[in-house]
């Protein structure tokens, strides 16, 4: 007996993945058709073992270079188009201005009492509160039905806020900036 395992090594997940990624990039070249990119998937999801998975993909050709290179560009151009598209339609929001003197303290809501009011109905009477402690401005959620966001998290303490930062008031929404 030689010691060696007589019987076929299971293939595991990341092997499994690894053939399917190499079937992908073949598909994506050109150098498969999609049918035949649709058998050999199956066959790699059915594969027990390793040497079945060397068996799907043994006679496909290595990846170009050129062709890697080039579908490496494009994948990183389409990337760019789409966060500069997705910057372009995000909402433009009004700005929250944060005083550099004056009032530390700024009571968010419907209430004619507030220092910042809002007529959303969506907005408490007193929704939230700003506060600024030595040089840091603060906020905090005074119990409102439809809660204070802070970068899209709802606050469930007091939060630390900075200008550029997006807060929201029921479905209000500002961008913090200062004066």
């Amino acid at each position: 007996m030689d010691g060696g395992p007589s019987y076929p090594v299971r293939a595991s997940d990341g092997e499994r993945d690894r053939v399917l990624r190499v079937l992908g990039d073949r598909v994506a070249e050109g150098r498969i058709s999609h049918e035949t990119f649709e058998r050999r998937v199956d066959m790699a999801l059915q594969a027990r073992s390793r040497a079945e998975l060397d068996e799907i993909v043994h006679d496909l050709p290595p990846p170009g270079r050129v062709v890697g290179r080039l579908t490496g560009l494009v994948s990183s151009f389409s990337q760019a188009t789409a966060r500069i598209e997705q910057a372009w339609r995000a909402p433009r929001l009004p700005r929250f201005a944060l005083p550099a003197t004056g009032p530390s303290r700024i009571v968010v809501g419907r209430a004619p009492a507030c220092q910042f009011v809002l007529s959303d109905l969506t907005v408490s009477r007193f929704h939230a509160e700003i506060y600024r402690t030595d040089a840091t401005w603060m906020i905090s959620d005074l119990g409102s039905m439809n809660g204070t966001r802070v970068n899209g998290w709802r606050l469930t303490g007091p939060a630390r806020v900075r200008p550029g930062d997006e807060v929201g008031f029921g479905d209000s929404s500002f961008i913090v900036s200062t004066t």
